[in-house]
């Protein structure tokens, strides 16, 4: 099945079977690597994308449901690696290992578009989804706050 996909501002033709999972047509066929295979259940939210401005779990979204939808993955956030929420992960030093953080920074991207001044219970619930085998929750807490232009809650939980 021949599709037409709106990845990152870009249209891309593929031919693939339409239960084909949005997250291996982005990375086989289209060598998008940057979102990451975790689960494959879509439990921990390491291939999080943005699907028309929704966080969508590509590992369990069937590219035949993508239809004309805008698609972002973390190759598209910006250009030059200079979105806030990037740059405030750098300046936090928020990964350890980095598997997790393409789905937790496209999940706080969705979050901030929604909720440009989130609380810590907005960033916890949105948040909750995405998980970090190194544990580095007030890391990633304190760099959504900052993308946001907030500073971090004092005595992080």
């Amino acid at each position: 099945m021949s599709l037409s996909l709106h990845i990152n501002k870009e249209v891309h033709t593929v031919d693939a079977a339409p239960e084909t999972p949005l997250l291996w047509v982005l990375r086989d066929y289209l060598g998008m690597v940057g979102t990451k295979f975790g689960c494959g259940q879509g439990a921990c939210g390491a291939c999080t994308v943005l699907l028309d401005g929704r966080p969508v779990r590509s590992c369990l979204t069937p590219v035949s449901a993508v239809g004309d939808q805008p698609i972002v993955t973390i190759e598209g956030l910006s250009l030059h690696g200079d979105h806030p929420l990037q740059k405030a992960w750098d300046a936090m030093d928020v990964p350890q290992c980095g598997y997790c953080q393409a789905g937790q920074i496209m999940t706080a991207a969705a979050l901030l578009e929604n909720t440009p001044h989130p609380t810590d219970e907005d960033i916890d619930s949105a948040m909750s989804g995405v998980l970090c085998r190194c544990a580095t929750y007030v890391r990633i807490r304190a760099a959504i706050h900052e993308a946001a232009g907030q500073p971090a809650a004092k005595g992080g939980k």
